[in-house]
Order: structure tokens, then C-alpha cells, then sequence
């Protein structure tokens, strides 16, 4: 999605990785400062306060600096969110470009590395879904991924599609997940308290009565204790069926 820069007169800015370094510079350079450490104290304010508070006055706080001295090293907002949004992407573990490991190992590690950044920082859904994504980091995670893609011998017609049905599925439930935990802590529930909550709540409406036997029924017969538990049943066996898809259409050439 295009951006509209707020301090740069209207300009349209594509992404802040295709802007290059030039920038108004407003006085000197102010000491104890650079982008790698306003990017890392942004990271930190977002996992602990969320997208919907972080502002650039709260960062400067933060860093006790004023707001103007942010703006040395980032022209605006936007900016500064696609530098966070890319330095969470370098977190996760990507399999060696050389490997010989099976493609469906390395699919099961790329899937599970892209959930895991969801859940560990949930400002990241919202953020992943409006820039490009095309920071250094995040490429990295594509090209690793179109790689894992091309060995599963699907045809170069069905590989966009592949890596849409797997991380796509990924995004979803890594975004559902990452807000559930997120809702939990904001209540002060466990996730088991949470869900008994939940499930409470809508036992008692005759209205949602069959749904919500079904979905007892369900939940037994894939067992698991607790809604970890239960969450990484359905996760595993939701991403061995994509594969198997993959599998399936690969033998159907």
C-alpha cells in the first residue's frame, strides 16, 4: 500500500526502503543517537504497548530525546513502523540456502517461524498487510520461501498459489492466536480461564446451542488438555493437510 508522507509535503512515498538515505537534515546530528537504536526501543515500545498507543512523542520519551531529534533519522511514522515491522521479520531462524534438508521440514520451520513472529509481536498482522515488505529482512523470508517452493516440484504456474494457501493459513492463525493471548493478558485470564469464560458465556444462549455442541464434539475428538495444547493440534494437522495438498498436486503434474 502507498503511503502519504505527512512531512514531506504530500509526496507519495512507496516504502522507506526505496527512499535512499536523503533526508532534511535540521541542525546537527544529535548525540546518543541512531536508527538502530530509536528502531529497537520502537520494537519494545510496540510489544509492550501496542500499535494503537505507540506515537512518536511516546519514542521520544522513551529515548529522552525530543520528537524533532527522531526526526533526524526517520522522515515520518510510517517510516519508522516499516523499519520495526522488518527488524521483528530478522528474528526469525530461516534455513540455509545450501541445505539438503527435505522441503517439507524446511516448510514445517519457515510456517512455524512465520507463526511464532505473529504471536511474539501482534503489532506485526496489521503492519505486514498495509507495506510492501521489502525491507532486507523480510525479503530474506521470501526468498526462502519461494526457494522451499520450488523444490516441492510443483509446476512455476502453481508456486504463488502454494505459498498463498500455506502462509496465508499462517498469517490468519498466527494473527487470531497472537490477539487471543493478547486478550487474555488484558483481562487478567490464563487462556484456560479465558476459554472456560468464553465457552460460559455462550452455553447459556439457546440460539448458539448447536454450534456450540458441535464444536464440543470436535474439540474431544482432537484432544489436547489445554488450549495450547489444542491450538497445536489444529496447526499441525491444518499445515500437514496443506502439504499433503501440495503433494497431491505435484503427482497430479
Amino acid at each position: 500500500m502507498v503511503k502519504v508522507a505527512g512531512r514531506t509535503g504530500g509526496r507519495a512515498r512507496a516504502s522507506v526502503w526505496l527512499e535512499g538515505e536523503a533526508r532534511a537534515r535540521r541542525g546537527g546530528q544529535p548525540s546518543g543517537l541512531d536508527r538502530e537504536r530509536i528502531t529497537e526501543t520502537a520494537v519494545r515500545l510496540l510489544d509492550a504497548e501496542g500499535l494503537a498507543r505507540f506515537s512518536m512523542r511516546r519514542l521520544a520519551a522513551e529515548l529522552n530525546v525530543t520528537a524533532m531529534s527522531v526526526y533526524w533519522y526517520v522522515e515520518t511514522k510510517d517510516d519508522l513502523l516499516e523499519l520495526a515491522l522488518d527488524r521483528a521479520f530478522g528474528g526469525m531462524r530461516l534455513p540455509a540456502a545450501d541445505s539438503d534438508e527435505d522441503w517439507r521440514d524446511q516448510l514445517r520451520t519457515l510456517a512455524g517461524q512465520y507463526r511464532a513472529l505473529l504471536v511474539r509481536h501482534p503489532w506485526v498482522s496489521p503492519l505486514a498487510g498495509t507495506f510492501l515488505n521489502i525491507g532486507p529482512h523480510a525479503m530474506g523470508f521470501s526468498r526462502a520461501v519461494q526457494g522451499v517452493i520450488r523444490r516441492t516440484g510443483l509446476p512455476a504456474h502453481g508456486q504463488a498459489g502454494a505459498i498463498a494457501a500455506v502462509f496465508q493459513f499462517v498469517y490468519g492463525f498466527g494473527t487470531i492466536e497472537g490477539h487471543y493471548i493478547q486478550r487474555c493478558a488484558s483481562a487478567g485470564l490464563t487462556q484456560e480461564e479465558y476459554f472456560r469464560h468464553a465457552m460460559t458465556a455462550v452455553n447459556v444462549s439457546p440460539e448458539l446451542h448447536d454450534v456450540v455442541r458441535h464444536s464440543a464434539d470436535l474439540m474431544d475428538a482432537r484432544g489436547g488438555d489445554t488450549v495450547e495444547e489444542m491450538r497445536e493440534r489444529d496447526f499441525a494437522y491444518a499445515l500437514e493437510t496443506l502439504i499433503a495438498g501440495i503433494e497431491a498436486m505435484v503427482e497430479r503434474g
